[in-house]
């Protein structure tokens, strides 16, 4: 009787955090209000070059990202004003849990759940309380010649983001973690996870140009700018991507 009251307990919990997380969601997706964005930089090594960085950041070095939004849903028809705020924390001493190598689906959501405890923990920030939370650890360039892989996730509404620490790569970062934002919009990947090519049609920022390649723009989500069936390259900034129509469903500023 015991053991049927505690599973009856854990669903409970279970269904109040899956409606809490809908409900959070669908707040993220309406298009009606800003949306405030908390940006936590970490240091993700303890290179001079990677303090001195990430001690310049401000809200003003990510404005481009809330600029992009607005000009990609008023092409959707939406009219928001200043559709996303970022805010920028000061540096965090802590470093998040990373994800497990190659983790299985019980691994995956055990890391998910300590690190929405850890944000929990590390999320002081001044102004209106956020309705996303970024988690951003910048590498120095010099020590690391490729980013781990970076993730947003739409349960707990939070990303944990892999940057270099390098202004000549800022537009680039900018990139990617607007990427990540999306996916806690609710925003798929577009691109073949084995060889990280954008998939057609979905992937692509103009799947209907001809000839097909090479493509000019990349869809946000296909992640690069395919230039050929095999070959494709890292957009220089968010001047070059495009929320394709896919991704606008996934996101609510297109029906489904």
């Amino acid at each position: 009787m015991f053991r049927k009251f505690r599973i009856f307990l854990l669903l409970l919990v279970l269904a109040t955090v899956a409606l809490g997380a809908w409900r959070a969601s669908s707040r993220l997706t309406a298009w009606e209000h800003t949306v405030h964005v908390a940006l936590y930089p970490i240091a993700a090594d303890d290179s001079p070059a990677t303090a001195r960085y990430i001690a310049q950041l401000d809200a003003d070095s990510f404005a481009e990202i809330g600029q992009w939004l607005e000009g990609e849903i008023r092409g959707y028809g939406k009219t928001v004003l200043q559709p996303l705020v970022i805010r920028v924390a000061p540096p965090l001493a802590a470093t998040p849990p990373l994800p497990p190598p190659r983790p299985s689906a019980l691994d995956a959501i055990l890391w998910s759940l300590k690190l929405r405890w850890w944000a929990s923990s590390h999320d002081d920030i001044t102004g209106p309380k956020p309705q996303v939370r970024l988690f951003v650890l910048y590498h120095d360039p010099e020590r690391l010649a490729a980013l781990p892989h970076s993730t947003g996730l739409s349960k707990g509404q939070l990303g944990l983001i892999h940057a270099f620490a390098s202004r000549p790569q800022h537009r680039q970062n900018a990139v990617v973690i607007t990427h990540e934002l999306l996916h806690v919009f609710g925003a798929s990947d577009k691109y073949d996870l084995a060889s990280g090519q954008p998939i057609h049609p979905q992937g692509y920022a103009e799947p209907e140009r001809s000839p097909l390649l090479p493509q000019k723009l990349a869809e946000i989500m296909g992640g690069r700018i395919p230039l050929a069936v095999d070959r494709s390259d890292i957009p220089p900034g968010l001047a070059a991507t495009v929320i394709g129509p896919q991704t606008a469903r996934e996101i609510g500023l297109a029906d489904r």
